[in-house]
């Protein structure tokens, strides 16, 4: 392999000038001797090594993705559509600023620390991490984090964290249904913290706000794999109906069971309304459409980037918890109802 002294020699100018052009940094070298080099570069068809280059400058120019997955959720977590959309944008993002991504994925946080250890990462971007994950691996792991969608007590250890208007989103949503009539409502969530717990609290504070109070006969959780089992399915079929509407905490739900219950006969909206939550891909192209809250998430990949560059960078921050806006995006899965509708 033909080395940067090789290249120089046959040019016949220095090796820093070489190495300058390589890496970009021409300003202060002549547009002609900018060309030779390149010329000579593809020529020899040279490719950078940037292993040896990040030694010499004590950084990797590498950005570790840690995702925490869920033994009872995911076989495969960045089958997921909002997963996949967000890793594709963090990918996107890093990529543009000149640096590289590795990514790890395990329902293991032990396994997850020792892998990522590995890597002489420059920083890691962490998702699905509870607090109790969150401070094992800030004991290990001593340059920048930043974590996605966390709701870590600040008490536990300060961090840096890219996350949503959760409780917002939820709470316009109820306002909504609740103002198209609808007072029967079943909340769905697969767990009570973090995100969804969130949701649930700005649920319950729009109930509240219209003289209403949350049931606990009316959460319903959806655990994972009940969407696999018909028994599980039918059993949410059967709840479907004591309501007029399912609020769902995640479009990936909303879809699935819409799907299901159009399999059996229920007219949505006509018989049962639905909402979900993030707006991914499957939200637009599922009939009826989905009524939901928007999150962009291309957004929340490319500030975790952002937040991250900046933090190996030295800067530091006084607001550590930068919350990306939702909106509501009303589709055709909602109708109205009145009084008649309560009747029998």
């Amino acid at each position: 392999m033909i080395t940067i002294k090789n290249m120089a020699d046959m040019l016949g100018i220095s090796t820093t000038t070489v190495s300058n052009v390589i890496h970009g940094k021409t300003s202060e070298v002549s547009q002609k001797t900018v060309e030779r080099v390149q010329k000579l570069l593809a020529e020899c068809d040279y490719v950078p090594n940037n292993s040896a280059r990040s030694l010499t400058q004590n950084n990797s120019r590498i950005i570790g993705l840690a995702l925490r997955g869920r033994k009872d959720k995911y076989q495969n977590i960045i089958a997921d559509p909002f997963f996949s959309e967000l890793i594709g944008s963090i990918e996107a993002e890093i990529r543009s600023r000149g640096y590289f991504m590795m990514i790890y994925s395990s329902n293991d946080i032990g396994e997850l620390i020792r892998n990522v250890l590995t890597w002489n990462a420059d920083g890691l971007i962490l998702i699905g991490m509870l607090h109790d994950d969150f401070i094992r691996v800030k004991s290990r792991y001593k340059k920048p984090m930043v974590l996605i969608d966390s709701y870590a007590p600040r008490y536990v250890m300060n961090y840096m964290n890219i996350g949503l208007e959760d409780e917002r989103g939820a709470y316009e949503m109820t306002c909504y249904l609740l103002d198209q009539g609808h007072q029967k409502i079943a909340f769905l969530a697969d767990n009570m913290e973090g995100v969804d717990y969130v949701r649930y609290i700005g649920h319950q504070k729009a109930l509240a706000d219209y003289g209403l109070q949350a049931r606990e006969e009316d959460l319903l959780i959806i655990r994972p794999g009940m969407l696999e089992r018909e028994s599980s399915m039918e059993e949410l079929y059967d709840r479907s109906r004591d309501y007029t509407v399912f609020m769902c905490c995640s479009d990936y739900y909303a879809v699935t069971l819409m799907n299901y219950f159009n399999d059996r006969g229920v007219n949505i909206p006509g018989d049962l309304s639905f909402t979900g939550f993030d707006d991914i891909l499957l939200a637009r192209v599922i009939r009826p459409a989905l009524t939901t809250v928007h999150q962009d998430i291309t957004r929340k990949g490319q500030l975790a980037v952002e937040y991250m560059l900046k933090m190996i960078q030295g800067t530091e921050f006084k607001e550590r918890d930068v919350k990306v806006p939702v909106e509501l995006v009303l589709r055709d899965s909602v109708r109205e109802i009145g009084p008649d509708d309560y009747c029998g």
